[in-house]
C-alpha cells in the first residue's frame, strides 16, 4: 500500500493579497481623475506618500494620476511609490480616488477590499452601488467622517478652500484681465470698497467672509438664524456686518452688491428669482451649492488633505486594519456607505429605493 500524499493547496492571488492585508502589509492604490470630468483635486502629495511608505505601506499609483496637481510620476517614485497602470492600482487593498469610481473600475477591484473617496453624484446611481455590493467592497467617504472632537475635518478643509477661492474668483471677474470693469475689491483713499453680500452658514461661507474682509471689501453676511450670525461675528470679527434675512432688506443689499456669494442657510432658503431684476449688470454671483472653486487650486487641496490622511492611516495601522478602525471609531462609521456586501447609508438607500442596514447592528453582530 502506498502512502497517501497530501496535495499542496494552491492559493489564488486574491487569497494571498488578502492574507497580506490581514498581516498588516497594506497596499494603497492611487488612481487619477476621469478625463471626461472637470475634477482636478487629488488626495496625496509625494511627501505624504513618503511618510506612508516609511510607515510600512506599499503604494501603487496610476501613471500620470497627479498631473492635475503639477507633480510628475518621478516625484512620487522618489518616495518609493510604484508607478503602474490604472488596472494594477485598482488591485490594491485600499484604493484612493478623489471622487467615487464608476462601475467599470469597481468591477476591476478585488473582492472584499476598500475604496476611500469623497462623496459624489455617482453614488446616487444604482449601477455603482450594485457593483460595490456585488464585490463586497467597503466604501468610505471622507467628507462624511468625523474626527475625535466631532468635527468633519475633511469636509471642513474643502469648504474652507472653496470659500476662500470664491473671493479669488470674484477678484478675477471684476478685474480688467478677467473681463470685468477693472475694479478692486478694496477701497483706497477717496473710494469706497466693493460691496460683498454673502448668504448662508457654515465653514465655506465664513471662509469667504474672512477672505473678502482680508481683501478690504465691505462685507455683509445674511442668514435666517440669529445664533449662526452671532457665531459668524465671533469668527470673522466686528468688521463683518450681519443681517437677518428679510425681503426688503435682502432686496436693498442685492441692489448695491458687487459680489454675491450664496451658500446653505441654517434653515431652508431659496434665493428669490425675482431679485434678478435688481442685480447690477457687472455683479459677480457664485452659488457654492453648485460650484466648487477649490478645483482651481488642487495642489493646495492635496497638501491639506494629505496632512489628515497621514494621521488617518497611522491610526488605521494601530487599530489593525480598516475593519478594526470602523469597529472602534464612531466618526469613521459615519462615512461608510457599503460594508461587507450591505448598503449602510440610509440616505442613498432611500434615494435609490434599495434596502439598507444599520452598520452599528452589523458590528455588534460581528
Amino acid at each position: 500500500m502506498t502512502d497517501k500524499k497530501t496535495s499542496p493547496v494552491v492559493e489564488t492571488q486574491e487569497q494571498l493579497l488578502n492574507a497580506d492585508f490581514n498581516k498588516g502589509r497594506y497596499t494603497i492604490g492611487l488612481v487619477g481623475n476621469y478625463s471626461d470630468s472637470d475634477e482636478t483635486r487629488f488626495l496625496l502629495t509625494p511627501e505624504a506618500c513618503g511618510l506612508l511608505t516609511s510607515a510600512g505601506y506599499h503604494i501603487m499609483m496610476e501613471s500620470g494620476a497627479a498631473v492635475d496637481i503639477s507633480f510628475t510620476d518621478d516625484a512620487y517614485a522618489e518616495f518609493d511609490v510604484k508607478i503602474t497602470t490604472r488596472e494594477e492600482a485598482l488591485q490594491a487593498d485600499i484604493v484612493l480616488s478623489y471622487l467615487p469610481l464608476k462601475p467599470k473600475d469597481l468591477n476591476k477591484m478585488r473582492r472584499n477590499t476598500v475604496l476611500l473617496c469623497m462623496m459624489g453624484s455617482d453614488l446616487f446611481e444604482t449601477g455603482a452601488v450594485k457593483a460595490l455590493l456585488e464585490r463586497h467592497i467597503t466604501l468610505g467617504c471622507f467628507d462624511n467622517m468625523y474626527s475625535h472632537n466631532d468635527e468633519p475635518v475633511f469636509a471642513n478643509i474643502i469648504d474652507e478652500i472653496d470659500g476662500r477661492c470664491a473671493i479669488l474668483y470674484a477678484e478675477d471677474y471684476l478685474s480688467y484681465l478677467g473681463g470685468g470693469k477693472g475694479v478692486l475689491l478694496a477701497g483706497v483713499a477717496g473710494i469706497n470698497p466693493c460691496e460683498v453680500l454673502i448668504i448662508g452658514d457654515g465653514t465655506d461661507v465664513f471662509s469667504a467672509a474672512k477672505a473678502a474682509l482680508g481683501a478690504g471689501a465691505y462685507v455683509t453676511l445674511m442668514n435666517n438664524d440669529i445664533s449662526a450670525l452671532q457665531v459668524a461675528k465671533q469668527l470673522c470679527g466686528d468688521q463683518l456686518n450681519t443681517i437677518a434675512i428679510h425681503p426688503r432688506v435682502l432686496f436693498n443689499k442685492v441692489k448695491t452688491a458687487d459680489v454675491i456669494i450664496i451658500g446653505t442657510c441654517t434653515r431652508p432658503f431659496d434665493f428669490p428669482k425675482n431679485l434678478s431684476v435688481a442685480l447690477k449688470d457687472s455683479v459677480y454671483v457664485l452659488n457654492l451649492e453648485e460650484s466648487h472653486p477649490s478645483v482651481s487650486v488642487p495642489r493646495t487641496v492635496a497638501m491639506a488633505l494629505s496632512n489628515c490622511l497621514v494621521n488617518f492611516f497611522d491610526e488605521l495601522s494601530i487599530k489593525g486594519g480598516f475593519d478594526g478602525m470602523i469597529a472602534t471609531t464612531t466618526g469613521v462609521q459615519c462615512g461608510i456607505v457599503t460594508y461587507r456586501g450591505k448598503l449602510v447609508d440610509k440616505l442613498i438607500g432611500s434615494y435609490l429605493s434599495l434596502p439598507s442596514v444599520d452598520i452599528s447592528v452589523m458590528l455588534a453582530a460581528n
